[in-house]
Parts: C-alpha cells; structure tokens; sequence
C-alpha cells in the first residue's frame, strides 16, 4: 500500500469544499429557476439552469429577505454566489448572496464596474469638482422640453427669484438617442458660455430609464465641463454614475433649482436690515456734521469781516480822537510858548516864517498821508479781499467733505457681506448632501454585516444541523450516544430529529474500527 493519506468520506468531501470555496470564491452566473422551494425555514433552495447544465443553489433567510422579487420557476435572474459543496450528501451547489432579474442585474454589474473604472481615474476626486457661483445671473437646464422635471424647476426658480434667467437646453432623456443628445447639449453650453450653472437631470424612473446617465461618454462630459454641473437624477434615492462626476449632487430636480436661485423673501429681508442700518448710519453721521457745521459756523461769526470791521473802526476813532486831543494840547502848548516868547521870538519869527511854511506844508502832507479816513478804506479793502477767501475756503471743505461722504455710501452699498453669506448657505447645503450620502452607505454596510453574522449564527444552530439530515441518539438514562459501547441489544433509545422523536430498541449491534496507516 503506498503512503498516501486515506481520506474517510467526510474528510474527502470536507476537504473538496474547502478547495472550490478557496479557489473559485465569488462568482456571476445568470440562469433559469427550476425546483423553487422555500420551507418553514425560511430558506430558499432552487436550481438554476441552462440549455446544457444545471446546479442547485441555497439562499439563506438573512440573504433572500434583501430581494424586491419573489422568485418562480421559469424566471431568468443574474446572481453572485459562492461555490460550495453539502458535505453529507457530497452534492455541489452554490450559495447565493445577492439576486436580480436578469436584465436588471446586467445593468446593475455594469454600473458597479464603470464606477470603479471612473473612480480609478479620478473623476469623482472634491478637490476637482468646482464650487456653484455665489449668485446667478442665468442657468442653463438640459432636460426634457416635456417631462415634469421643467416644470418643477421652473416653478421653483420663478417663486424663488423671478429675475433669474433661464437657458433651456432640450433633449431625450430615456433611450438609446438620450446620451448623444446630452453630451451634445453639455458641449453647446461650453461653446456659448451663456449660462453660470448647469442643471443636468431628470424624473425618477427605473435603472433601465435613467441608464443615459450612466454612460461613460456623459460621465466625461459633466467632468469635461468648464461650467459647474448639478446633477439631479430621479428622486432622492436614486444615484448614477452623473451624481458622482456632477459639481454637485442634488436629491430631485426641485432641490437643484432651490440651489442655483436666490430666496427672493429672504433678500429683502436682508435689504430691509441694510436699509434700517444705513438709515441709523446716516443719522448718526448727519448729526457728526451738523455738530462739526454749528462749531464751523460759531468760528466764521466769531471771525466774520464785519465784526472784524467793526472792531478795527472802533480802534480807528479811538486813535483818530486821541490824535485830536494831542493836537489841540500841540497847540494850545505852542500858543502859550508863543505868547510867552512873542516878545523874544518876534524877531525870529520872520526869520523863521519861511522855514515854519516849509515845515508846516510837510507835516500836512504827512499828516495827509496817514489820514484815518485813507488808513481805513485800505484796511476795509483788505478785510474784503480776506472774506473772498474765506468764502472760497469753505466752499472748497464743504465739497470735500460731501465728496467723502459719497464715498462712504459706495462702499457701504458693495458691502460684500450677503455674497459670503450666500457662498456660506450653499457650502452648508452641500455637505447636507454628503452627509445624507454617507450616512446612508454607512446604514447599508451595517446592515450587510447584521447580515453576515446571523448567517454565521444560523449555521452554528443545532437545528440547523439536524435539517441537514443528522439526528441526535441517547439511552434510557439520557446521556448522547456517540460510541456504540453505550448501548446493549434490547435498550430503548432515542432519536432526536429536527421536526419530532422517535423511540426504538437495538436489536443488533456492529462494532467498525477504523485505522490509519
């Protein structure tokens, strides 16, 4: 006998489903249901096969409680299964995790293996996808000139903000002529960069009816766009391959046009809390001037010609009656030394005649020339050439000071104060859409795992066991019967199966011992 393991039927057939479970692992397989039954276990046990093969299949409860379908016999469905081996009976088959009908299911691999593909490239990558413009002047919709996707984004941006326009770019939306017309209408919009946004979308439908927007060649022209693209595809819990590659991913259609549009109730309450602020401001720097204007006009009345005049003529008589009193007191004192020297100088006085006419022409030409009357018109004339100026100086600081305050109002016109708050509301509204998106494959993961483990816990149940064919045996005094010494002939047993108990008595007993070289 040569030295080779001898292999018992169980560990032949342990060891043979360990090899197609190792080697093979996951598979598609598409195929007709024959011999469908479901038992109170809720499992599903089918064949599928095909012209020339069949092979038997298991779905546990956990796994088939997942599909939208109830199965019959003669339906063609695509599955992604594990290939196995039922060890008691040697019988190969295949346990199913996942199924769909067969068109349905095609499509569906499809889709799972172009996303992988564009992701690999990068297209879905944030820091690629360009941000919304904060406000928009005019957005452009690619839809259908007919489906009810219009016309809800119509209505919204009509009842949000009237003044926005609207570039409708018509085209299919379902069919195999739907995704050369899309592609084509993103390109027109690139080429006439007449719009600010792209709306890219439709109704809800089925996987087959929105399948245009699972296209590679519409992918890569939402990627390609110079324009930001929204992609809003069907209803909320719709998702193509668009809403990966798109700027941004709305839920509907509605929710797209509630994105690019302003809320026109929400803007004028806005204006209304600038305009209350402006008003408050102009107040309050209406009475800074008014304050700076009464301490201006105090000065000018303080400092006025005429007041100035005035002054200066006060100070001119003053000076022109001291002037008289000093010359009436001149010559009072010369009459006196006249009369007193009459006598002395009488002789002199000829004498000195001619040289005192001389002396008295000057001094009244001296005294002429520094005549009040003179000194005043050249003073007044100067009080007129400085109230000129004065007058020109504040006309000069008073278009200053209005050219300021325009100034002041320009920029407090373009405050920029509502655009970031409008930049802010649309960043929030994004990441609402991404948390919803994550939070939902999160709720899916967890509930594959629930999955898993209760298969995991239902092939560890003792029922389970006993459904596969096996029983559990013990004597009359209760103890499990696992070798044949337990027993003699004529000693009741019994036999636990999975539905009942069966009572019985040994009438012949063979003993098998078994060896191993």
């Amino acid at each position: 006998m040569e030295n080779s393991a001898i292999y018992s039927v169980s560990q032949l057939n342990q060891q043979a489903r360990q090899l197609l479970e190792g080697q093979l692992g996951l598979v598609w397989l598409t195929g007709e249901i024959s011999n469908f039954t479901q038992p109170v276990s809720g499992h599903w046990y089918l064949t599928l096969k095909d012209e020339n093969a069949q092979v038997r299949c298991a779905m546990f409860r956990m796994k088939n409680l997942r599909v939208p379908f109830r199965p019959q016999n003669g339906m063609q469905v695509l599955v992604r299964a594990s290939v196995s081996l039922y060890e008691p009976r040697g019988d190969y088959q295949l346990i199913i995790d996942s199924m769909h009908p067969a068109g349905e299911g095609l499509l569906q691999q499809q889709f799972e293996a172009l996303k992988m593909k564009l992701a690999a490239e990068g297209l879905f990558a944030q820091n690629l996808k360009k941000n919304l413009p904060h406000f928009s002047r005019k957005v452009g919709v690619i839809t259908s000139p007919t489906g009810a996707a219009l016309q809800d984004i119509l209505h919204i941006l009509q009842r949000r903000d009237p003044s926005l326009n609207v570039v409708i770019y018509p085209t299919a939306v379902q069919g195999k002529e739907a995704t050369d017309e899309i592609v084509q209408m993103i390109e027109l919009a690139n080429r006439r960069q007449e719009v600010d946004v792209l709306i890219v979308g439709r109704g809800g439908g089925s996987l087959e009816d929105l399948w245009c927007f699972n296209e590679e060649a519409v992918a890569r022209a939402i990627f390609n766009s110079v324009i930001p693209v929204i992609s809003a595809v069907g209803h909320e819990t719709d998702v193509t391959i668009a809403d990966f590659v798109a700027d941004v991913r709305a839920p509907t259609p509605s929710a797209a046009a509630e994105l690019v549009s302003r809320d026109q109730q929400e803007l004028l309450q806005q204006l209304n809390y600038k305009r209350q602020r402006l008003e408050m401001a102009l107040d309050r720097l209406f009475n800074e001037k008014s304050q700076v204007l009464n301490q201006l006009v105090w000065r000018l009345q303080n400092r006025h010609p005429q007041i100035q005049l005035n002054q200066q003529k006060a100070q001119l008589e003053q000076l022109a009656y001291r002037l008289q009193f000093a010359m009436q007191r001149a010559v009072e004192k010369s009459q006196q030394q006249i009369a007193v020297q009459h006598q002395r100088l009488h002789l002199a006085m000829e004498r000195s005649l001619s040289a005192k006419q001389q002396g008295l022409q000057q001094l009244s030409q001296h005294l002429q020339n520094r005549h009040p009357q003179k000194q005043l018109n050249q003073q007044k004339a100067q009080i007129q050439q400085l109230g000129y100026g004065l007058r020109l100086a504040m006309q000069h600081y008073l278009v200053k000071k209005q050219q300021n305050f325009t100034a002041l109002n320009e920029r407090l016109n373009n405050n920029p104060l509502p655009y970031r708050l409008q930049k802010q509301a649309q960043h929030l509204q994004q990441l609402k859409v991404r948390l919803d998106f994550g939070a939902e494959k999160l709720l899916t993961n967890k509930q594959g795992r629930f999955a898993t483990l209760c298969q995991r816990l239902d092939g560890l149940s003792p029922l389970k066991i006993l459904s596969r064919g096996y029983s559990i045996s013990e004597n009359e005094q209760g103890i499990a019967i696992t070798d044949s010494h337990q027993v003699q002939v004529g000693e009741r047993v019994k036999t636990q199966l999975m539905n009942g108990v069966i009572y019985s008595r040994v009438e012949q007993i063979e003993k098998q011992i078994i060896t191993e070289k």
